[in-house]
């Protein structure tokens, strides 16, 4: 699993005042709950490009003037026009304390299906798991060789050890579906029409992650 190193400043003043001050100096507001205290602190928005501006999952290091702990990305909050990062939410965790974290998958393989013309849909891009912090995996691989037209993978279908699945074992990850072209292939389309279709958006894009912990007291 990356790290990511961030440096942050504690806020003396939390309000809105002084949360729009922070932006217009290049810093986003942030709070780290999930351990004894919660901290209000602010962090340059340059620090969230490793972040959030990637499709990798990561442990955030954080240095809050001199005081260290882990953390992942809880919940990160966008401007409706510019996109600039208005506030950003982090659980700190533990190394004898399970988290569950939005993980990226990997495809792998060439799919029979897919190389006589079937259309591969990748229904999710990411998947919820639940592991502790050192066993967290970087990316989920999911491997389509034995895929023919019609096939698919499920949740309940992989395993990682030391790693649960929290989303439905019945959630399809990705399938092959018949398309036109696939008809002039030798391959058994009783049971599938021909049927175009483009790759679907994994769902829960636009998260950065997510963990399990309280939520944080949003800002007045």
């Amino acid at each position: 699993m990356k790290k990511v190193s961030v440096s942050g400043s504690p806020r003396e003043n939390v309000g809105k005042k002084d949360a729009k001050r922070l932006r217009r100096e290049g810093n986003v507001p942030c709070v780290v709950y999930g351990g004894k205290e919660q901290i209000q602190f602010f962090t340059s928005e340059k620090s969230f490009k490793d972040i959030v501006y990637t499709p990798d999952a990561c442990i955030v290091q954080l240095d809050i003037n001199g005081k260290k702990m882990e953390a992942i990305l809880q919940d990160i909050q966008f401007h409706p026009v510019t996109d600039r990062i208005l506030h950003a939410d982090f659980l700190e965790i533990f190394s004898d304390k399970p988290v569950k974290m939005s993980t990226p998958i990997k495809i792998v393989g060439d799919s029979p299906g897919v190389i006589a013309g079937g259309k591969m849909l990748i229904k999710r891009r990411r998947l919820d798991v639940l592991a502790l912090p050192d066993k967290l995996p970087a990316e989920i691989d999911i491997d389509i060789s034995a895929l023919e037209i019609g096939d698919s993978v499920v949740v309940g279908e992989l395993s990682l050890e030391d790693v649960q699945f929290v989303d439905p074992e019945n959630a399809v990850v990705v399938l092959v579906k018949s398309a036109r072209a696939a008809m002039m292939a030798p391959v058994d389309l009783d049971e599938e029409e021909g049927e175009e279709g483009e790759a679907a958006e994994g769902e829960g894009e636009g998260e950065a992650a997510a963990g399990e912990g309280e939520e944080a007291p949003k800002e007045e």
